[in-house]
């Protein structure tokens, strides 16, 4: 059975706190793991939450500020200590392609590992493959910085009973999913689309054009909620989103899980954040992060 769940590593934005990591998110989708924004101490979470170099497959940067990125240089030498079978494929930035290469050689080690480096100069598709479609969007922020988000192709989903009126039945079916007509019968007359699972991750940024474009119609969306909306002043000063900000736009985007993470470290309250996202009219399944726990995506809609 495929697994689809976030891991969170650390929920902390520019400072760690006692209970609160730097940042660092693995998805975990059909046998593949995606790590998102790596900061420092991300070698540790990964061993904490079970989650091994192996499991990883892509590194998806947004921007190169250290509670973002410092944790790279532990990571990739990791990758390469515990020699991963298979290649590993990084994004990130175009503009901040020195800032990578850095972290990527900071110390002496033997690369066992075939990293490879896609960057990110503009909006669009990085990678497709059968399982999922990875895009990416710019955000707005002082440093460049762009959004995530996979797409899953959407399938079909047979109607037994349309089947059974013509007469379509056990091995037959498979033909019919295979060739796409049998016996006069087309596909599409004995089945619906299934919408592919959407998932998006938004980090530091003000609203924008790119924030609603990743998270439409996500069945979850990942996305920072720096400050309380009584700070929205400071949010605007130092690119970031509110509570309420963050979740408005889920509301709009139709999202149907948001998962707000990267708090400021003068709130230790949590619990204000899902007040306010609440308070905004965000009205799906609602999940305040915390370090080490995992959120399974939502079952596909019926």
């Amino acid at each position: 059975m495929s697994v689809r769940e976030l891991v969170v590593l650390g929920t902390a934005s520019q400072v760690p706190t006692r209970h609160r990591n730097h940042n660092g998110y693995v998805l975990l989708w059909d046998g593949e793991g995606i790590l998102f924004d790596p900061g420092e101490g991300t070698q540790r979470q990964m061993l904490r939450a079970s989650v091994a170099a192996h499991d990883l497959h892509r590194i998806c940067v947004t921007h190169f500020h250290g509670d973002h990125s410092l944790g790279l240089a532990g990571v990739i030498q990791r990758i390469n200590l515990d020699r991963v079978p298979h290649p590993v494929t990084a994004h990130y930035p175009a503009s901040g392609e020195h800032f990578f290469d850095r972290l990527r050689y900071a110390t002496a080690y033997r690369e066992t590992v075939r990293l490879g480096q896609v960057p990110v100069a503009a909006d669009g598709v990085l990678a497709s493959t059968p399982s999922y479609r990875l895009e990416a969007a710019k955000l707005s922020h002082p440093v460049e910085s762009y959004g995530y988000r996979l797409v899953e192709p959407d399938g079909r989903r047979m109607l037994p009973r349309l089947l059974a009126e013509r007469g379509i039945a056990g091995p037959d079916v498979g033909v019919l999913q295979r060739e796409g007509s049998l016996r006069g019968v087309t596909l599409d007359e004995v089945s619906e689309v299934r919408r592919g699972q959407r998932f998006a991750f938004v980090m530091d940024t003000r609203l924008c054009d790119g924030v609603h474009a990743l998270a439409e119609g996500c069945d979850m969306l990942v996305i920072e909620s720096t400050f309380l909306d009584e700070d929205h002043g400071l949010a605007a000063d130092h690119g970031h989103l509110t509570a309420g900000q963050a979740a408005g736009v889920a509301r709009d985007a139709g999202v149907r899980h948001l998962v707000l993470t990267h708090f400021s470290q003068r709130y230790a309250d949590p619990d204000a954040f899902a007040r306010q996202a609440r308070a905004a009219g965000f009205t799906g399944e609602l999940t305040v992060a915390r370090d080490l726990m995992r959120v399974p995506l939502p079952k596909r809609s019926p």
